[in-house]
């Protein structure tokens, strides 16, 4: 019976060297097999974490851009709100420049109505020259130009 517990004793034994052999190998390896597994990660998750970090960093300056963009817009917008004597004066100046320019055109047209007969415009309507864009001197000529019909319309009348 002595051989018999020997080798359940020497079985046991065994066993228990065993296991302590696989738990040693175990935690001798722990630390090398962690660190494959995190360079493993890292190595599978670094690239796509740099490109998120460029896309962020890329939407980040879209985004500052757009935030410029809009301050300059509501600044814009608050100017305008100063601005608004200004556009009262142009609106103003817009009727006055209606009114007066109806008024050339009523004048302009009476004058064309009394005018109508006048020799000298019809006998200008026949003589063509071709002179230079002279505006000091177009008044001159206007003037002449009116004196001549006058002189021309008190002849015929007297007459």
């Amino acid at each position: 019976m002595s051989f018999s517990t020997d080798s359940d004793l020497e079985v046991k034994v065994r066993k228990a060297t065993e296991r302590i052999s696989e738990n040693m190998h175990i935690v001798a390896n722990e630390p090398s097999l962690a660190f494959y597994r995190l360079q493993e990660h890292v190595r599978k998750a670094l690239n796509p974490m740099v490109d998120r970090k460029i896309e962020v960093q890329r939407l980040h300056q879209e985004l500052q851009g757009r935030c410029y963009d809009i301050e300059y817009a509501v600044g814009a917008i608050k100017g305008m709100e100063n601005a608004e004597e200004s556009f009262m004066n142009i609106q103003d100046h817009l009727r006055n420049a209606i009114f007066l320019k109806q008024q050339l055109k009523y004048e302009e047209a009476r004058r064309k109505k009394n005018d109508s007969s006048s020799v000298y415009k019809r006998l200008s309507a026949h003589i063509t020259l071709d002179l230079p864009d002279l505006p000091e001197f177009s008044d001159v000529v206007r003037e002449t130009a009116n004196r001549v019909e006058s002189m021309m319309s008190k002849a015929t009348h007297s007459n």
